[in-house]
C-alpha cells in the first residue's frame, strides 16, 4: 500500500478522534483559554525583563518574541498530530499498545491518530506574538516580507524535528520503560532553553542543544540568517536536511524497538 492510502487513512482516524473530543465542547473552550493564558504569562514574564535592559547579548525583543513563537508553533504542531507519541510510556504500562498492534495499521500511525489534540490556544497565541515580531521588525527595516515564507518553512521543519526527538525518546520507552524524567530532559527542558538566544548559554550547553539534542534547529540556527543574514541562505536547506535525517533516525530507532517489544501477554 502506497504512502497516500496511509496518509488517507490517517486523516480519517484523526477525524473520529476529533469527533470524540468535541463531545466535551466547554472542556475544549476552557482548555484553549487555560492554554493561551499561559503562554502569554511565559512571554510577558520575557518581555518584562527585556523591556527594562533593552536586549539580552545584543538580542532585542522582538527576535526573543520570534524565537518564542517559532518554539511554540512548532511544538504545537508536533503535539497535535501526533500527541500520543509523547505519551507513550501510558500505552507500555497499561498494556494499551498490544491493541494497536492487533490493528490493520502501522503501530505508529495508530498511535499517531489517538487522542487528537486540538491545540488552538498555542496556534492563536504564537500567531500573535510572530506577527507582533515580524510586524516590529519590518517597521524597523530589519527584516523584508521574504522572511515570513522562510519563518512557515522553519516552523514545518522545527515540528519535523521535535516530533523526531519525541518519537526517539519514546522509543527508549521500550528498553526503560518509564520515560518521564528523560522527556523532561530531550523536551521539556530543551524547548524552554531555545526560546531564548543560545548564545546566553555556555559553549557545552550550546553543543549539547544542537548535536545531542538538535532542538537549536528549531528556531535558533534559521533565525541567524532570517533575522540576522548571519550564515547564508544555505542555513535553510540545512535545517530540511537536519529534519530529513533526524526523521530518518528516528523511524530507524523506532522499527527497531519494536522488533524488541514485548506484548504483556508474552
Amino acid at each position: 500500500m502506497n504512502i497516500r492510502y496511509w496518509l488517507h487513512l490517517y486523516f480519517v482516524l484523526i477525524r473520529s478522534s476529533v469527533r470524540s473530543g468535541m463531545q466535551y465542547k466547554m472542556n475544549f473552550l476552557l482548555g484553549t483559554f487555560l492554554a493561551a493564558g499561559i503562554q502569554i504569562a511565559e512571554f510577558l514574564m520575557i518581555a518584562i525583563v527585556l523591556n527594562k535592559f533593552g536586549a539580552v547579548k545584543g538580542w532585542s525583543l522582538y527576535e526573543v518574541g520570534y524565537l518564542f513563537a517559532v518554539m511554540t508553533l512548532s511544538k504545537a504542531l508536533y503535539r497535535s498530530f501526533a500527541n500520543d507519541v509523547h505519551h507513550l510510556e501510558n500505552y507500555l504500562t497499561s498494556g494499551d499498545l498490544d491493541q494497536l498492534l492487533t490493528r490493520p495499521v502501522p503501530v505508529l500511525l495508530a498511535l499517531m491518530s489517538q487522542n487528537f489534540r486540538m491545540m488552538p490556544g498555542e496556534l492563536l497565541q504564537g500567531g500573535f506574538i510572530l506577527t507582533w515580531a515580524l510586524h516590529g521588525m519590518m517597521q524597523a527595516g530589519q527584516i523584508t516580507w521574504i522572511a515570513v515564507p522562510f519563518t512557515f518553512l522553519v516552523i514545518l521543519t522545527g515540528a519535523a524535528i521535535l516530533f523526531s526527538i519525541g518519537l526517539a525518546t519514546a522509543t527508549a520507552g521500550f528498553w526503560l520503560t518509564r520515560i518521564n524524567e528523560l522527556q523532561t530532559l530531550t523536551e521539556d527542558a530543551s524547548q524552554t532553553a531555545v526560546r531564548y538566544p543560545l548564545v546566553l548559554y555556555p559553549v557545552w550547553l550550546r553543543s549539547i542543544l544542537l548535536v545531542v539534542i538538535p532542538v537549536g534547529f528549531v528556531n535558533y540556527v534559521p533565525s541567524l540568517f532570517i533575522l540576522r543574514g548571519e550564515l547564508g541562505a544555505w542555513v535553510l536547506l540545512g535545517i530540511v536536511l537536519v529534519a530529513a535525517v533526524c526523521l530518518f533516525a528516528s523511524m530507524k530507532l523506532w522499527t527497531f524497538g519494536m522488533s524488541r517489544y514485548q506484548s504483556t501477554g508474552s
